[in-house]
């Protein structure tokens, strides 16, 4: 059989199994066991969570390289390039060791029908388990309990938040989502809840199985000044430089990430701590451009927010924010709450402009399907519908004018396509 590329793999994979997405470990804890999967690295720190995973990985990630550790990360969705999904000492894993892992996985699988994020998994898990690793840093794909990720038995969990989003996977309210999610907890080894009103089902998931809780607001906590922040717990304050990621709730990330580390035996300084808050960046997390347009230059921001409640983050953020007119691009799936999504920013948006994703994939909304679920919350002279992110991006652009900040966000989808097309205009002025 002729040789995939890595492109013709991921083809592949998204054929095995009739469903996108398929609960459960059996499936994938079958092949490990196939392929005798070792573990990942010497200590392992898995981390859900509705919202703020990929940001506490990078900090984890960061702060653990800062401190000389060779560390592997792993994360999902990516944006532009599935090489992105798995990081070894700070670089992307390149198409030839992913392509080997997916043949490694493919050898052993048999008639086993594996998800395409199952798929991935395994060949991440195989990758790190080959590299000789201090620590692997794992998010968890969706929910907990019932994800591929959880075929590990990490020395640390992190429960980054609950909110609602995916219901009809993980259950319609906090608590049954905050179940699933405390699926990742082990008997007898910490578990960070990052949270200072986490619900009571994860509380409870805690204490029946005797996992160590470490808890924002009573195990450790922040402080926040105008100059630098403040990470307390019983016996230690840490000064700390801010983020440069923008979000309010990067810094209760970044705590959840210290504290996580903190639970383990490895050497991490404080000086190790500071380097790594400090050069963390992620993209699609407020993420900022300055793009040329007539008359000069205005700022766009790309977050990959797809909920309510990064909704609020990004909302609450542009209340500190430098004053501007404030125009938004905004393209999502057809499973979201889109008006809970819209309705923390509509006093802050001047005009919007709302792109179709069903070009992208099958989950996407058409523009006049978006519009039609904004209606309430939005009036209909401050809608203009585009067939796709694209052509939002150019109307928009044409609208900005200097000193305007443009919003970009929605989803993974959304930010990855305005990705696409925002370097270019980096360098020039509309034509």
């Amino acid at each position: 059989m002729m040789a995939r590329s890595l492109v013709q793999w991921l083809d592949y994979q998204q054929q095995l199994h009739p469903q996108a997405i398929a609960m459960g470990l059996e499936r994938v804890r079958v092949v490990a066991e196939s392929m005798t999967l070792a573990r990942p690295a010497r200590y392992v720190i898995s981390v859900a969570g509705t919202n703020g995973k990929g940001s506490t990985v990078a900090f984890i990630e960061a702060i653990a390289a800062a401190a000389g550790l060779r560390v592997g990360a792993y994360s999902s969705p990516h944006l532009l390039r599935y090489n992105e999904r798995l990081r070894i000492d700070g670089a992307d894993v390149a198409d030839g060791e992913w392509i080997a892992a997916f043949e490694r996985v493919e050898a052993a699988r048999g008639e086993v029908a594996l998800t395409y994020f199952e798929f991935g998994t395994l060949a991440a898990l195989d990758i790190l388990a080959r590299t000789g690793l201090d620590l692997a840093v794992l998010e968890v794909g969706l929910g907990g309990r019932l994800d591929a990720v959880n075929l590990i038995d990490a020395d640390v969990a992190v429960i980054t938040s609950v909110a609602l989003d995916h219901q009809a996977l993980l259950g319609a309210d906090r608590e049954r989502i905050g179940h699933e999610k405390a699926g990742i907890m082990r008997a007898g080894r910490p578990v960070v809840l990052a949270e200072a009103d986490p619900p009571s089902s994860v509380l409870r998931h805690a204490y029946a199985i005797g996992a160590f809780a470490i808890r924002a607001g009573c195990d450790y906590r922040i402080e926040r000044t105008a100059e630098h922040w403040r990470w307390l717990e019983l016996n230690e304050t840490l000064t700390l430089p801010h983020p440069a990621m923008l979000a309010p709730a990067q810094l209760d990330n970044a705590a959840a990430a210290i504290a996580a580390l903190r639970a383990l035996d490895l050497p991490v300084s404080r000086e190790a701590i500071a380097q790594g808050v400090a050069a963390m960046r992620l993209p699609g997390r407020l993420q900022r451009m300055v793009i040329a347009v007539a008359g000069g230059e205005a700022e766009v921001v790309l977050d990959v927010g797809h909920n309510p409640q990064a909704a609020a983050q990004i909302a609450l953020w542009l209340q500190h924010a430098t004053e501007r007119r404030t125009l938004a691009l905004f393209a999502a799936l057809g499973d979201k709450d889109i008006a809970g999504i819209v309705a923390p920013l509509t006093g802050a948006v001047a005009h919007w402009w709302l792109a179709g994703l069903h070009g992208l994939t099958e989950r996407g909304l058409e523009a006049s399907a978006l519009a039609a679920r904004v209606a309430c919350e939005l009036p209909q002279g401050a809608i203009t519908e585009t067939d796709d992110v694209a052509a939002a991006l150019a109307m928009a652009r044409s609208a900005l004018r200097q000193g305007d900040r443009l919003l970009v966000f929605g989803s993974f989808y959304t930010v990855a396509a305005a990705l696409r097309e925002l370097p270019a205009w980096c360098q020039r002025a509309p034509v």
